[in-house]
């Protein structure tokens, strides 16, 4: 079964699957993480472990890398002086 997996926000991949698959093993054929992703079909999340019924899915990272903003640390500045 051909299955269309769009990583929301990102790309759109054609992945060929076993008849056995499940969406687990589609996640990985995308270079990703079962654990740092959710699966949509219809916009409904789907269990990792369910053999793939649908022709298209969603994919939704739920971790993604990016420039966290600095926080001083409780009763001190963060401007290097002793206050």
């Amino acid at each position: 079964m051909e299955v269309t997996v769009e990583v929301a926000g990102e790309d759109t991949h054609r992945v060929e699957t076993d008849p056995d698959a499940t969406y687990a093993d589609l996640v990985r054929a995308v270079d990703l993480s079962p654990h740092e992703v959710s699966v949509l079909v219809d916009g409904r999340p789907v269990p990792e472990d369910q053999p793939v019924e649908a022709e298209s899915v969603t994919v939704l990272r739920l971790i993604k890398g990016g420039r966290s903003r600095e926080r001083p640390v409780e009763g001190q500045s963060g401007r290097g002086g002793t206050g």
